[in-house]
């Protein structure tokens, strides 16, 4: 990167240089400086780039200035692996694109309701964000259509291809116009990636950044494994029971940082929020507050903290695990700085495993698990802070008139000096009382996990190789070897059937990518997968939310609607072949015998 380019001098509209000058840009990344020209000329762009590099500004900025304010239609497709990587995309768009009047973008995932999905779809979008499962279903339905599309954009190309969704990529590539531009984003180039480029991309450009993104070695970095309902909880214990001057607290919403501020300042904290919403004096005004101890805790957006500098702050909380390493390092830089030693603590759901280990991998650095500051810890630092506070005031302050009240009472109360020391002791605690060891349950961390899997021999770790442990099926005809065993499940599990199989030109790794993404179920949790020639067989958790089970009815994959109910073990789902569907007089597969009738598709624009 070259220190003396800034933003300005990359050629971009004045609308959105404007808006990434006021989120604190000041120089391009690397891949920012290499692919914002080029995507700006129109050219394809193959980009090699590990998440926290600033890639999603290096595609969103130059794609946003070459956009037609004048159509609402789907000028820009982006295909994320994630819904938690299409939200954080279709953020960013949202904040580049705030001075561009009129302009409209839409995350499309897996688990949102479909009615909004589409109500939204109507009334126009110029950007439209998705993972490949529900932008198939759409294309599918007839709900979306690409006709106009001017650009496509591949973000985290390898990441599809290990859940199993690229196969759908190249489906919706397909359906896209010709002469469309094209940029792929992809940490790693196996084969299939290099050949998807080779298929869609036309004379591009091909840049390869190396990930430089390191933490300060100076901040001791450590997570907690909770539930989102058990986040308040933690956060208070945490600011009980830990040391520090002062600390800022970084979630993802400007609503956030009010609501937490709120209940933290009912607790008895100095608190105070810092968000986009605020103005330039009033920001200043809460970090003079916060340099002159007035104030302790500072709740935050990652946007309004950028370029805060304050010594005391030696403690960063992310109460919202942020979406990418690059943040997640501007965030615990908060501390730690000019030599001084802070600690960073981390808040992470079961489901945000992935999440974690993406920081982890970006910053080179094994990220440590703490247990949470128990009641006993908590009483006695309220203790030792009453006992400091009390040191303090003996010292510092005139205390005759007090003394002469002091001996005044004790002689007509006719007590001694202890039990009048004891009396003034419970009166003055009672905001805070020192008594509490039996008042803070144990937080557990989420029994959905029942061992810890961040060991070396994880699951997880091997799913992370591309080692996918095997699955039950047709192994067996390739006739070179036999099946392995099958994976011994831990739990309860209920087998499930659904109606999709190998006539479709389905594979155990488009049931494992729709499940995953659409029910939000890590694929380590996802069983046994069994092909059958017109359906398949797959073990899932038998704690799966109904709502959770409704949606994953109405979830396509190749095509087909999974229609997903509990396997009964009939014969019908036997290893037996099936009574092969009727025909319709046009030549198209008719329903099965006994089976209700399909309600007409909608056809396509």
């Amino acid at each position: 990167m070259s220190e003396s380019m800034s933003f300005s001098q990359l050629a971009l509209p004045e609308p959105i240089l404007r808006a990434v000058l006021e989120l604190g840009y000041e120089h391009p990344s690397p891949i920012q400086e290499a692919a914002i020209p080029k995507l700006l000329a129109g050219e394809d762009l193959l980009g090699q780039a590990q998440t926290g590099t600033g890639k999603t500004a290096a595609f969103a900025l130059p794609l946003l200035a070459r956009l037609d304010p004048a159509q609402n239609d789907p000028q820009i497709l982006v295909l994320a692996p994630t819904r938690e990587l299409a939200i954080q995309v279709a953020e960013a768009f949202q904040a580049y694109a705030r001075y561009m009047p009129a302009f409209h973008v839409l995350p499309l995932y897996g688990g949102q309701n479909y009615t909004t999905q589409l109500k939204a779809l109507k009334r126009g979008s110029q950007v439209i964000v998705g993972t490949p499962g529900r932008i198939m279903d759409h294309l599918d339905r007839g709900t979306l259509v690409l006709d106009k599309l001017r650009a496509i954009v591949l973000d985290e190309a390898d990441e599809m291809l290990r859940m199993g969704f690229i196969d759908d990529v190249q489906t919706i590539m397909d359906a896209t116009p010709p002469g469309r531009q094209v940029a792929m984003f992809s940490a790693t180039m196996p084969n299939q990636i290099r050949a998807i480029a080779q298929k869609h991309l036309k004379n591009a450009s091909e840049v390869k950044i190396e990930s430089k993104t390191s933490t300060v070695e100076r901040i001791q970095q450590r997570y907690v494994m909770l539930d989102n309902n058990q986040k308040l909880d933690a956060l208070t214990r945490i600011l009980e029971g830990e040391e520090y001057d002062a600390s800022i607290i970084f979630v993802r919403t400007k609503s956030a940082t009010e609501e937490i501020a709120e209940k933290l300042g009912a607790r008895g904290y100095a608190v105070a929020c810092l968000n986009g919403d605020m103005n330039q004096a009033h920001r200043e005004q809460t970090i003079r507050r916060l340099k002159a101890d007035q104030l302790d805790v500072i709740v935050a957006t990652d946007v309004a903290a950028r370029g805060l500098d304050v010594e005391r702050i030696s403690l960063v909380i992310n109460y919202d695990i942020p979406y990418d390493s690059e943040a997640y390092v501007h965030r615990i830089g908060r501390t730690g700085r000019a030599g001084r030693e802070g600690k960073a603590i981390l808040f992470v759901s079961p489901r945000e495993r992935r999440l974690l280990r993406t920081i982890e991998h970006a910053t080179r650095q094994p990220i440590e698990k703490m247990s949470l500051p128990t009641g006993q810890v908590i009483e006695q630092r309220r203790i030792e802070s009453f006992r400091a506070q009390l040191a303090q005031t003996i010292e510092a302050k005139n205390l005759s008139f007090f003394q002469d009240l002091v001996n005044d009472w004790r002689e007509k109360l006719e007590t001694t000096d202890v039990d009048m020391a004891a009396a003034l002791l419970y009166m003055a605690q009672k905001d805070q009382p020192l008594n509490v060891a039996n008042q803070f349950p144990e937080i557990r961390e989420p029994h959905s996990r029942d061992r810890d899997d961040r060991a070396p021999s994880s699951g997880r770790d091997k799913f992370a190789r591309g080692d996918r442990p095997e699955r039950s099926g047709d192994r067996a005809e390739r006739g070179d070897r036999p099946p392995r065993p099958r994976r011994e499940l831990k739990g309860d599990y209920t087998n499930y059937r659904i109606e999709v199989g190998k006539e479709h030109g389905v594979r155990a790794g488009d049931i494992v990518g729709a499940i995953a993404n659409e029910a939000n179920i890590d694929s380590q949790f996802i069983g046994n997968i069994k092909l059958f020639d017109h359906f398949s067989t797959v073990e899932l958790p038998a704690n799966i939310p109904a709502e959770t089970m409704q949606h994953l009815k109405k979830v396509y994959v190749r095509k087909q609607k999974l229609n997903i109910s509990v396997d009964t073990g009939s014969p019908a789902t036997s290893s037996a072949p099936r009574r092969e569907r009727t025909e319709r007089s046009d030549g198209s597969p008719g329903p099965r015998p006994g089976a209700a009738p399909r309600a007409p598709r909608k056809p396509r624009d």
